[in-house]
């Protein structure tokens, strides 16, 4: 799949556009279960070895909050937790490491090639982390009710956790450049990494769920002006929020004594 030199295009009717650019356009969404909070929640996906953690470290660099669910998803299976028991009891010691912690390479030869099995594994995982999303968002809240939170998810789509968001990124990259990043970043085989790739959602499936879609083969610096770009936009969208807010909220008049 070929993608024009400024941004992919993007699928028909998906929705009114609210702000265009030459990187990206923003749509519209439905209303989202957090929109309560007044922060503003983006989720960040894309394929194996797409770019998104380049995207992500971009994010947090002009202030945006980063929830990376790949670290809650260790998090959630650390030894004596419940995900722990599960996968113990559904795929065996093999996957457990001298210490007893979860050998995610393990698991991973176990998983991928066995949809079952992958499917499995991710209803032990996926309600567990998302959970924890909603905990790590609401630390957030407290102490940054407008913050901008970056919800940094190689499965967001897979997940469902698109629902749970007010904008969805999709990071691509071609299938040569996916597989040469893959096997010098993660030591993975070819086959490995066209396994893995083929476990995911189709990238052309992804991009119906995303209102904006950066190239991480981009240069750096066009990739960085891209980000900083959709940072303000997001930004001001939060302090839209705020302001609405404070129009909303009640005086208090005082009461002579």
């Amino acid at each position: 799949m070929k993608y024009s030199s400024s941004l992919v295009q993007y699928p028909k009717g998906f929705g009114r556009v609210k702000r265009e650019s030459k990187f990206f356009k923003i749509y519209c969404r439905s209303p989202h279960p957090m929109l309560w909070l007044g922060m503003v929640v983006v989720g960040l996906t894309g394929g194996l070895a797409s770019g998104k953690t380049t995207v992500a470290g971009l994010f947090k660099s002009l202030g945006a909050r980063i929830i990376d669910a790949d670290q809650l998803a260790r998090t959630v299976v650390e030894p004596g937790k419940p995900a722990w028991r599960d996968i113990l009891k559904e795929f065996g010691p093999q996957v457990l490491n001298s210490d007893k912690t979860i050998n995610r390479q393990a698991l991973a030869n176990i998983v991928f090639g066995a949809p079952r099995k992958l499917r499995l594994l991710q209803k032990i995982i996926h309600p567990r982390v998302a959970r924890e999303q909603a905990k790590q968002a609401k630390i957030i809240q407290q102490r940054s009710p407008y913050a901008v939170i970056i919800y940094d998810a190689a499965l967001l789509l897979e997940a469902g956790a698109q629902k749970r968001m007010d904008h969805v990124i999709v990071v691509t990259a071609d299938r040569t450049t996916q597989l040469d990043r893959a096997c010098r970043r993660d030591g993975l085989s070819k086959t490995q990494a066209i396994r893995r790739i083929k476990q995911q959602m189709p990238l052309r499936r992804k991009l119906e769920y995303a209102d904006a879609v950066l190239d991480g083969t981009w240069a750096r610096s066009r990739l960085r002006r891209a980000v900083q770009s959709l940072y303000r936009t997001y930004a001001n969208e939060a302090r839209q929020r705020k302001t609405r807010h404070r129009l909303k909220t009640p005086t208090t008049s005082r009461r002579s004594i």
